[in-house]
């Protein structure tokens, strides 16, 4: 009793010491983290009964979750990829665009030679110099072939379903 009024420090180190050896830092760290552990997964398990789920319906809750967490991802993830695939059809079509300004500009560079524009004047629009004779050669129709010597009259006329299939294709 005589001891009571007495301050004890937290080392202590006086008579009123317990004969106990202590231990050393590292394992009193280990067997609190140890305890903390327990104890946590313990609060789980206190919380799941405290709420009066079963392991049945906790695996049913963490479910429904987990499905909840796949629908909320599931349409941004759906635009994403929407998105990546507009934009690698658009490069697509840029590097076509590219490609045909690039022809075009080729082209360009060989009509400002002015024999190259005569040369295409004579081929697509049939222009002839002054002083030169044009000659057009054309091909004789195969009807023509099949009539030729002989009057109109004789030329078979076309079965019915050729008239027929060539009344509807000529739309």
């Amino acid at each position: 009793m005589a001891e009571r009024g007495r301050s004890r420090s937290r080392r202590g180190g006086g008579k009123g010491d317990r004969s106990v050896p202590r231990r050393p830092r590292g394992v009193r760290k280990e067997r609190r983290v140890a305890r903390l552990r327990r104890l946590g997964a313990g609060r789980v398990a206190d919380a799941a009964k405290a709420l009066g789920l079963s392991t049945t319906r906790r695996a049913a809750l963490v479910a429904i979750v987990v499905c909840a967490l796949a629908f909320t991802i599931a349409v941004p993830l759906r635009t994403y990829l929407a998105q990546r695939a507009n934009v690698a059809a658009q490069e697509r079509e840029v590097a076509e665009l590219e490609a045909e300004v690039d022809r075009l500009e080729k082209r360009r560079a060989e009509l400002q030679d002015p024999a190259q524009v005569e040369a295409e004047a004579r081929r697509r629009l049939r222009y002839v110099m002054p002083g030169e004779t044009p000659y057009i050669v054309q091909f004789p129709d195969s009807r023509a072939r099949q009539g030729s010597g002989t009057d109109e009259r004789s030329v078979e006329p076309e079965p019915w379903y050729e008239m027929l299939w060539n009344s509807v294709t000529e739309r």
